[in-house]
């Protein structure tokens, strides 16, 4: 038997944690507890380092970051501190290498890098403030909507669904002479598709995957390097399963996540969530599994694997288990944003192929994050 405490935030005012447990024979999700927060703690990350301070972002109109601390069972402290994020409605933040929490205004179109005090527990607002806004191109009446932040290197790399564009943004001095005082400077992009929306974006062994939201699609392209915006597109694929609902639907790419290679799991396969935003299916939302097949050679592309319905409307999250000799990257988390599914724990079965709903929780009926303690 082993067991896990889960976090989870959503559009309340609380962070829930959830105890997981799995056997050979059963398992259970139980509600374990309820932490108040600030309103829509939406987003939730942890500290590289420091495993007991986790952050959220409030996404709202004046939107802001908070941390806590987590206790020995899972629960939350009080607020340890909150800081705005100088933007609206962000919806999501990353906790860097360096100590700092980096977050994106979605409403707004910009994305601030926030300094910590050593333990990480309160942000530093005495430090020079580390901000930027992403240019709109009021010609083709587009406006920057970030939505995530993957820290690659030295860089931060930024999707934008408004500008359909990834973002490459990096800290440096602001002067030659001044070494101590940083800024945020955009260095390069990689464009996307016109009205394709990149959302959420993932590296995996030297190959860049974005779910793309607007269209609804997956796409694999090589890395680029700085500073040219040189990437080729290898593979774009529909993410929309082929028996969806004719009629009603309004599709929007989610989320993904590529676990990576174990002995148990050697194939590395695409775990990506569709966004049914109109009329809903009564079988729930789909996460879509694909493979990279024949990489390196001219046929290189991505193959679909298999549609798993999930009984979730509008899925926002997949979160993998923590890899370990307590095989927790078996399992993956999924949530809807409307609807009332509740959050399901899938087993990847057939090698990574399929995933198989091992249990449910309906408590609470929708989350947007998850944090595997």
């Amino acid at each position: 038997m082993v067991s896990w405490r889960i976090l989870a935030g959503g559009y309340d005012a609380f962070i829930a944690t959830y105890l997981f447990t799995a056997t050979a024979n059963s398992s259970s999700l139980e509600l374990w507890a309820k932490s108040a927060t600030g309103q829509n703690p939406t987003w939730l990350a942890r500290h590289p380092e420091n495993h007991s301070i986790i952050y959220t972002v409030n996404e709202q109109g004046n939107g802001l970051l908070q941390s806590f601390l987590v206790n020995p069972v899972g629960t939350l402290s009080v607020a340890l501190n909150t800081t705005n994020s100088l933007g609206a409605n962000p919806q999501y933040i990353a906790a860097l290498s360096n100590g700092k929490i980096g977050i994106v205004n979605t409403s707004t179109g910009s994305a601030r890098v926030i300094n910590t005090t050593d333990s990480g527990a309160t942000f530093n607002v005495t430090a020079p403030v580390e901000y930027i806004q992403f240019p709109a191109d009021a010609k083709k009446e587009e406006t920057s909507n970030p939505s995530m932040i993957l820290e690659y290197g030295n860089e931060l790399w930024i999707p934008d669904t408004g500008r359909d564009i990834i973002w490459r943004v990096i800290e440096e001095p602001v002067a030659p002479n001044v070494t101590d005082i940083l800024k945020l400077n955009i260095t390069g992009n990689i464009t996307q598709p016109k009205k394709s929306g990149p959302r959420h974006i993932a590296i995996f062994e030297d190959r860049l995957y974005t779910i793309q939201e607007k269209s609804s699609t997956l796409m694999v392209q090589t890395v680029p390097k700085l500073p040219e915006d040189n990437s080729t597109i290898l593979s774009r694929t529909t993410i929309i399963p082929e028996d969806a609902p004719r009629y009603g639907a309004d599709w929007a790419g989610g989320a993904i996540v590529i676990p990576p290679r174990t002995d148990k799991f050697p194939t590395p396969y695409v775990y990506v969530s569709n966004r049914n935003l109109g009329v809903p299916d009564e079988r729930g939302d789909t996460i879509a599994i694909f493979e990279l097949v024949n990489k390196d050679t001219e046929d290189e592309e991505l193959k679909l694997v298999k549609q798993v319905f999930t009984g979730l409307n509008q899925i926002r999250v997949l979160s993998v288990g923590p890899a370990g000799e307590d095989g927790g990257d078996e399992f993956i988390l999924a949530s809807g944003q409307t609807g009332q599914g509740g959050v399901v724990v899938f087993q990847r079965v057939d090698g990574g192929r399929d995933l198989k709903e091992i249990v449910r929780n309906t408590d609470i009926p929708n989350r947007t994050s998850f944090i595997w303690l």
